[in-house]
């Protein structure tokens, strides 16, 4: 950040850009994990699917919290754009600089998160 009461825009930028990527990346690398279990007895055993079925929950589970962390970051950058970025859309204050480096998606303050 380039001080303590502003916000550096583009620093936030660059921050959700690369967590986006990173994101994304993760998704494709999970994908077949997310795939259907096959339920041929004669491919796979029974603990060996009952074991697919667990990481293939464990991997949706992943994706859904990644997918809702995309909208987030996806939503932020739309603020960035749009000049609201570091305003809270509840009561339009200044959300602090510090809150932000915390977290660059969150959009409102701390009086409106509670």
């Amino acid at each position: 950040m380039a001080g303590d009461d502003a916000v550096d825009i583009e620093a936030m930028r660059s921050l959700l850009l690369e967590e986006r990527e990173s994101l994304l990346r993760a998704s494709a690398a999970t994908a077949e994990d997310r795939a259907p279990v096959e339920l041929d007895q004669q491919a796979v055993g029974r603990l060996s699917r009952l074991d697919a079925i667990q990481v293939r929950a464990m991997a949706e589970a992943s994706e859904t919290r990644r997918q809702g962390r995309l909208h987030r970051i996806d939503a932020a950058l739309k603020r960035i754009d749009d000049g609201s970025y570091g305003e809270c859309m509840e009561c339009g204050e200044s959300i602090p600089p510090r809150r932000l480096e915390i977290d660059p998606t969150v959009a409102v303050c701390v009086p409106c998160a509670g």
